[in-house]
């Protein structure tokens, strides 16, 4: 399979690059630092043997970027039959974009809805296609003001804006596009990675109880169908389950207004 990984030079996204290129999938991973990307494309060639390992490169906080990164897609790649939206941020030193945009909603919900939406053709081209968008416990209600930029708010809410807004997006793309399969998943709260590590400084579990629900959310015969849901990790003792997600990511007036702003901004 053709597998795009966004935010994988470290974390779970990485983790789970690694675990497919073992099985000997064509995996691409994305970074906003071109010599991370080349070493960790090195490393991860090294430690699974596998040659077919590619990278891109933009920055998520730059719209325009990622716009770029969409073209390059779509020359450089024949079909994708596997994209996992897993590129996220919590903190950061700059609190907004250079567009004036909040930058978890910049990274965490307008890159993928831009990335994903500008590639459908490759993505249509998959076989058996399926999008793993990335969302969270962690979800509450999207302000417009936080949305377009006009508005302040910390981190922790801002943060689950954007990935209620993901969600959202998500669910309104799994009925516009019927033949992929498209999944929103919380990997589970508090993975042992840097993010973690830096917003709350504690972890509660292993970063492989995400890394293990990415890939089979992406691989196995028992999710192929399974389009239009959301996926809660936190659930169950070892494995999560699909389970409700916030109810505006049902409400198809507050959807249809996410997407209205969305495409002004973008």
């Amino acid at each position: 399979m053709n597998i795009l990984i966004t935010g994988s030079t470290d974390g779970i996204g990485k983790l789970t690059a690694l675990k497919l290129a073992k099985e000997g999938h064509e995996v691409y991973v994305h970074g906003r630092n071109k010599a991370k990307v080349d070493s960790v494309i090195s490393e991860i060639k090294n430690a699974s043997n596998n040659k077919n390992i590619k990278g891109f490169v933009a920055d998520f906080s730059d719209l325009n970027a990622v716009k770029q990164l969409a073209e390059q897609i779509k020359n450089e790649v024949s079909s994708l039959d596997v994209l996992i939206n897993n590129a996220g941020i919590f903190k950061a030193p700059l609190q907004k974009t250079k567009d004036g945009l909040d930058i978890r909603m910049s990274v965490n919900y307008l890159a993928p809805y831009i990335l994903t939406e500008s590639i459908v053709s490759i993505l249509e081209k998959g076989s058996e296609t399926r999008i793993v968008n990335l969302s969270s416990a962690a979800q509450s209600t999207v302000k417009k003001g936080i949305l377009t930029g006009a508005v302040s708010i910390n981190a922790s809410d801002a943060y689950a804006q954007s990935k209620l807004a993901l969600t959202m997006w998500s669910f309104h793309f799994a009925k516009q596009h019927p033949n992929i399969t498209t999944i929103a998943v919380n990997p589970g709260s508090l993975l042992n990675t840097k993010m973690a590590k830096e917003a709350y400084g504690q972890h509660w579990s292993p970063a492989e109880k995400g890394v293990d629900i990415l890939y089979d959310l992406a691989t196995s015969n028992a999710y192929k169908d399974a389009t239009g849901k959301y996926f809660d990790n936190d659930k169950g003792e070892t494995i999560g389950r699909f389970s409700p997600a916030h109810p505006d990511a049902y409400d198809e007036v507050k959807i249809s207004e996410l997407l209205e702003i969305t495409n002004r901004i973008i």
